[in-house]
Parts: structure tokens; C-alpha cells; sequence
């Protein structure tokens, strides 16, 4: 019997009954995703990238430097920025010691823009809207937390009108581990933190982090070479390699 099916056996409604010291229990009403790495393999995405790290790889370089900054919790605000972006591309150019302002233009054009083309030829991984659809009939509300913009990424994958909230955790001001986008998904889904399960596929990104926010949190790992295997659990109350299995884990 699933997480979701005890709940009713016990006379609740889609509820979650405490698994992990981390976790509050509760009523289960969603399931919130990661996307990159989540929805799709990583590897069919980097495959595509490969020709735009060959011609600009000092620039991703430093974006990813400046990703890593923002990823580690410990960056203070940039003076002057009034935005995320602002604030990533003004870090950026102190790497490359170019203005701001031009790699503001240069990071939406390359990677913003010029990256989401390549997902109208990623497949998702086996079972993906089918868990998407069980999910929805069985009342649950279901969301999308990315730390890259999603909205054009979900709808060139074919998956528009399966989520209630879409979210960038860019928009916070912040990316994940940090609290504050597992708090704006909350916030958008107006539930508390340990109503929602959220799936990843990073240990320390999502599960930690969501756990941390007062959430339940899942894993995929679809093989021992998954990303951030070395990294452990991060605490997540379900490791799946299979979407079947997941399914079959809220809803029994």
C-alpha cells in the first residue's frame, strides 16, 4: 500500500504518515518536480550543449563558477543589482572582466535562450506523464521547481497543462538548497511545506534542501552512475529508479 493509500486506510485523505526525523508527517495534497536531470536524463541534454561549450567555453566556465557561488549558500548580495540576473552577470564579469551589462545580453542569448531549443529533442524518462496523470486523478495538485526558467522547457517536452504552479528558483533571488524557493513553492500552491513530496535528482539540492524547508523529499537515481550518487541521500525518504515505482509509492 502506498504513502497516499495508508492515509486513507487510517481515515485521512492523501496524507503521509511520518517516515524520516526530518519530516513532519502530515496530509500529502502534492507532488512537486525538479526538471533537469528529474523529468529527463542529464546526459541527453548535455549531448546537445556540446557544440556551444566548444566555441564559448571560457564564458560557461565562469557561468558555471558563478552557479556554484549561488548554489553554496554563502554569497552575499552584489551591490547595485536589482535582479538575479543582474547579479549573476555582474559576478560573471568580474571572472572575465567584461561589463555587466554586456554579459547580461551575451548569458540570455547563449544559454536562456539558446539552450531551450534542444528540448523539443529530449525524450522523458519511461512513465513520466503517466505518473503525471495518476497523480492528478488522484486530487493531488502537482508543481515544477527548477532553478532554470521552465515554462518553454515544459511545454517543448510536451508536458503543458499537468502542473498547477511552474516556479524558476532564479526568480527568489536564489537558488537551491536555499529555502527561499521550496518557500515561494508553498507559498504558490498556498499548502504547507510538509503537505508536498518533492522529487529530485540531487541529494544535496533537492532532497536536503527541500527537507530543510519543511518538506518530504524522493530521488530518482536511474543508475549507480546518477548524478551526485557519491553525495548519498540527502535524507529523501524514497530512492526510485523507475517512475512506476513512485507511483506505486504515494498511491499504493
Amino acid at each position: 500500500m502506498g504513502i497516499l493509500g495508508r492515509d486513507r486506510a487510517q481515515g485521512g485523505r492523501g496524507g503521509i504518515p511520518p517516515r524520516t526525523p526530518a519530516s513532519a508527517g502530515g496530509i500529502l495534497r502534492a507532488v512537486a518536480f525538479d526538471l533537469d536531470g528529474t523529468l529527463y536524463p542529464n546526459y541527453r541534454l548535455y549531448f546537445r550543449l556540446i557544440p556551444g561549450i566548444l566555441a564559448h567555453p571560457r564564458f560557461l566556465g565562469a557561468f558555471a563558477a558563478v552557479r556554484r557561488r549561488f548554489h553554496s549558500l554563502a554569497l552575499d548580495p552584489v551591490p547595485g543589482a536589482v535582479s538575479f540576473y543582474e547579479e549573476q552577470a555582474a559576478l560573471m564579469g568580474e571572472i572575465l572582466g567584461e561589463p555587466g551589462g554586456r554579459i547580461l545580453k551575451k548569458t540570455e542569448r547563449l544559454i536562456y535562450r539558446g539552450w531551450e531549443g534542444c528540448f523539443s529533442r529530449i525524450r522523458l524518462f519511461p512513465g513520466v506523464r503517466e505518473t503525471l496523470r495518476a497523480f492528478r486523478g488522484a486530487g493531488l495538485k502537482l508543481a515544477l521547481l527548477s532553478d532554470f526558467p521552465p515554462w518553454n522547457k515544459i511545454a517543448l517536452l510536451g508536458l503543458e497543462g499537468f502542473f498547477d504552479v511552474l516556479l524558476a528558483s532564479e526568480k527568489t533571488g536564489r537558488l537551491k538548497p536555499s529555502p527561499l524557493p521550496f518557500n515561494a513553492l508553498a507559498s504558490s500552491l498556498a499548502l504547507n511545506p510538509q503537505e508536498i513530496l518533492y522529487v529530485g535528482n540531487s541529494p544535496r539540492y533537492d532532497a536536503a534542501g527541500s527537507l530543510a524547508a519543511g518538506m518530504r523529499a524522493a530521488l530518482i537515481r536511474r543508475s549507480p552512475l546518477s548524478t551526485g550518487c557519491s553525495q548519498g541521500t540527502g535524507g529523501a525518504e524514497l530512492i526510485f529508479r523507475d517512475y512506476r515505482q513512485l507511483q506505486e509509492y504515494v498511491l499504493g
